[in-house]
């Protein structure tokens, strides 16, 4: 079926649509918010600049069109028939992209939440954020566990160079007892084991 748009009025009508502030966006930020969520919005420091980051939760919340991230099995989600290739390109390298952000968000230690716009309908919007809500959950668990580990694997390299340095004054000690080395050789020699 032939586009009932001319290519201008097309244009214009594209050119409307916005990346921000979508009623999706609002709705989620809102819901975040009535159940005591705080947020930061767009940051633009985190690989692909993601529509909510919750911080204190180690997580990031990207809503995604389903049309414009071309969303499988979505009822949203139908190719033009008009300018195929143009359309299949586009949403593949959509696609791509953010497969390639989810990855990089991930190897930083993000959780990486995506929620669609079929899924944010006022009937499945409650159902959906309580799914959201116990991920973000989960993720702040994970990522205070994680948090608790590091601290512990570094209090333990600590008491191991503790015990190395102790270790090795007992030996200069020792050695220094057994034989008479001038002082400026044995810090020399402390300088080059300090420097491997």
């Amino acid at each position: 079926m032939p586009d009932k748009m001319t290519k201008e009025q097309r244009h214009r009508c594209m050119s409307h649509i916005r990346s921000k502030d979508t009623k999706p966006e609002v709705r989620v930020r809102q819901e975040l918010f009535r159940r005591g969520f705080r947020y930061r919005l767009n940051v633009k420091r985190l690989p692909g600049t993601p529509d909510i980051v919750l911080s204190r939760f180690r997580t990031v919340i990207f809503i995604n069109g389903c049309f414009w991230h071309g969303h499988k099995g979505c009822s949203l989600f139908t190719m033009p028939k008009s300018n195929v290739e143009f359309w299949e390109t586009k949403i593949m390298r959509n696609r791509r992209r953010d497969f390639v952000v989810t990855t990089m968000l991930e190897a930083l230690g993000w959780n990486v939440i995506t929620l669609w716009e079929c899924e944010l309908s006022p009937s499945r919007l409650c159902i959906t954020m309580d799914k959201a809500e116990m991920q973000i959950r989960q993720n702040r668990e994970s990522w205070n566990a994680y948090c608790q580990k590091r601290r512990e694997d570094r209090a333990f390299a600590k008491q191991e160079r503790m015990k190395l340095r102790e270790i090795q004054k007992i030996k200069e000690d020792e050695i220094q007892n057994m034989y008479h080395i001038p002082r400026y050789i044995v810090s020399l020699s402390r300088k080059d084991s300090e420097s491997r």
